[in-house]
């Protein structure tokens, strides 16, 4: 009652939610058809969608808050709570920004952390219906729907695929204590996810029409780690782009290191459109970025390093997107998804609400992690079926996060979003254990527990003594 009540406060605060740079231009593409493919084209489709049931995609943001508010109260639920630990937890959690703002900005990371959540909720309900196959196969179909979506809303969002795998493979071994059966199991269910991402990217893709958009995401990534390196060592030799083209180089060595910022890349963003402009050198940009790499690989770790530490730590975390409320866009794109300029005084209440935790436990990466962490080698310990599957959605947060490390461009919070939201999902699930027992046998692959009580203790106990040992 708690989770659907602070879902619906969501919905209340924020409908018909909030709108950024690129959720406008993703709508105005849904309601084109046409994509750009800047962003996985999934966030488009749906967005299209949403707006033909409703103009102003409303539908999508309750999509999303369903998403979330569900997997942490299927979590809850399994968490078999013997305490009042449980609603307390769930009732503070819904304070925080990441449960009462964020599920209604309409954002891809949102909708990969949801999805990906639900998708191990719906595993962990299967492991612990094993005796219902029919219930636990439409489980099981509808955690590979919801893992797929994850897979198809973020460009590394395929992470979780072969966690949830993992997972299924558990739980089907522990069933009959057969090794081989579960490895076959999660193998299919991680290659079933694989394959419906090929084919619906596969589909999507027909409808972009622009070429090419992710090789220009890591052009413009390559040329971020340059100008990063350049920054830390000013002697770096950029002799690949320097003969070909020395203009862009002399742009990179000035301009790029004195625009640089490890905070985002939008701070050369002007100098990489200025040596775009000398012509097609993408592919020198490449070149010279993968020689840096091979001829200065420690340099190039430090790079990554303190991009990484920016995104995960956050060290100004006010220097950061930390929120976004209202509807702010392009005017073009805006007037193509039917949408205007929002900026009321309930969307600057929100802000102001969320920005109050900024430097606090609440919006630190680290914090959570370290209580992701601490979970993990508890339901380790215990390995009931559905604890692995919570194991497993906290390791592919990990995971997740950790990808940030060759490809992070910015700190905004909202990328490591999915790993915040997991860890209040396997909390609340956990917080239920506190009512069972923590050393519980284990139900694993070669050790079945009946839940039966056995006929020579019920045969002693008739006759009024002690079953033997």
């Amino acid at each position: 009652m708690i989770i659907v009540a602070g879902g619906l406060t969501s919905l209340v605060l924020n409908l018909p939610g909030h709108f950024t740079y690129d959720s406008v231009v993703q709508l105005a593409e849904g309601r084109g058809g046409g994509y750009s493919g800047a962003h996985p084209p999934v966030m488009s489709w749906l967005l299209g969608l949403a707006d033909s049931v409703r103009p102003g995609a409303a539908a999508f943001v309750v999509f999303d808050v369903i998403l979330g508010a569900g997997a942490l109260a299927a979590f809850a639920l399994i968490g078999k709570p013997g305490s009042w630990l449980t609603p307390a937890l769930a009732a503070v959690a819904f304070f925080s920004p990441q449960l009462l703002i964020y599920p209604a900005i309409v954002w891809k990371d949102v909708l990969f952390a949801g999805s990906a959540c639900a998708g191990f909720a719906c595993l962990a309900w299967a492991a612990e219906l094993r005796a219902r196959r029919r219930v636990r196969f439409a489980l099981l179909t509808a955690g590979l729907a919801l893992v797929t979506l994850a897979a198809l809303a973020r460009q590394n969002g395929a992470v979780v695929l072969p966690f949830a795998g993992a997972a299924v493979g558990w739980m089907i071994a522990a069933d009959g204590g057969r090794w081989r059966r579960g490895v076959a199991w999660g193998g299919a269910f991680a290659a079933a996810g694989a394959v419906l991402t090929l084919l619906a990217s596969a589909a999507l893709d027909t409808r972009v029409d622009q070429p090419n958009p992710i090789g220009e995401a890591w052009n413009a990534l390559h040329a971020y780690d340059l100008v990063a390196a350049l920054a830390q060592d000013p002697k770096l030799d950029l002799d690949v782009l320097g003969a070909q083209r020395p203009k862009a180089a002399a742009l990179l060595r000035s301009r790029g290191v004195s625009a640089y910022s490890p905070e985002r890349i939008d701070s050369i963003e002007s100098v990489q459109e200025e040596i775009n402009a000398q012509g097609q050198i993408s592919w020198l940009i490449d070149a010279q970025w993968r020689a840096f790499v091979l001829r200065h690989p420690l340099l190039y770790l430090r790079v990554r390093a303190d991009a990484f530490r920016w995104v995960f730590l956050q060290p100004r975390p006010l220097d950061c997107v930390l929120i976004e409320t209202g509807v702010d866009g392009p005017p073009d794109e805006l007037a193509l998804a039917g949408l205007s300029e929002r900026d009321t005084p309930r969307d600057d209440t929100l802000g102001e609400y969320a920005l109050g935790f900024a430097g606090t436990p609440v919006y630190s990466h680290a914090a959570f992690a370290s209580l992701g962490a601490l979970l993990v080698v508890l339901l380790l310990r215990r390995r009931r079926p559905a604890d692995m599957v919570a194991a497993a959605m906290l390791a592919s947060a990990f995971v997740f996060a950790a990808s940030f490390f060759v490809i992070s461009v910015a700190c905004d919070y909202r990328y490591l979003y999915f790993l915040d939201l997991a860890v209040i999902a396997a909390t609340l699930y956990a917080a239920g254990a506190f009512g069972w027992r923590w050393r519980a046998p284990a139900i694993g692959p070669g050790r079945r527990r009946s839940s039966a009580p056995r006929r020579d203790t019920l045969a002693a106990a008739s006759n009024g003594r002690r079953p033997a040992a």
